[in-house]
């Protein structure tokens, strides 16, 4: 005899619901895994470390003010580099008789142009690597041209040492 409609769809019904739904872990480990990872190195280092060059000794300080994510321009001993491109070879930096050197103030306005944020009142913020025995006369020329293109909230990087007790 024929089954009918009703007890067909009441057998499959029950055959679907006597079998026990099987979780796939191996998809939610590697998810927790990767969440692991990555809270581990987010959260570990509080520490903001600039790219720096070897050959530049930074000046050491007891500053307790973290670096802020900013333009930085990188003075090694024979290139100005801003964010890692070489903008004007130092020598000829050096031999310029100005105060404002006319590339790097280029390559910073350039830079200010690229920016969607309006610069605020106090300049935009910029962070100068350069070795502790960089001559004045030449940092002094930098910090102008910095400030004639805007950027004229300037940081010195340095390495943190610990303050010593009293």
């Amino acid at each position: 005899m024929k089954e009918s409609a009703k007890a067909r769809r009441q057998k499959r019904h029950y055959r679907r619901n006597k079998s026990q739904g099987k979780m796939n872990l191996v998809s939610l480990m590697d998810i927790f895994t990767i969440l692991v990872f990555f809270l581990m190195v987010n959260s570990s280092s509080d520490v903001q470390v600039l790219n720096q060059n070897n050959t530049i000794k930074l000046p050491d300080s007891t500053a307790q003010q973290p670096p802020g994510d900013v333009l930085a321009l990188t003075v090694t001993d024979r290139d100005i580099l801003v964010n890692g491109r070489l903008v004007v070879k130092r020598d000829a930096f050096q031999t310029f008789d100005g105060q404002v050197e006319p590339a790097l103030k280029q390559e910073l306005d350039y830079q200010a142009s690229r920016s969607s944020a309006p610069a605020p009142d106090a300049g935009r913020p910029i962070t100068i690597l350069a070795d502790r025995e960089l001559p004045y006369e030449l940092l002094k020329k930098i910090m102008s041209t910095c400030v004639d293109a805007g950027y004229a909230s300037i940081s010195l990087a340095v390495n943190q040492r610990a303050e010593q007790g009293a």
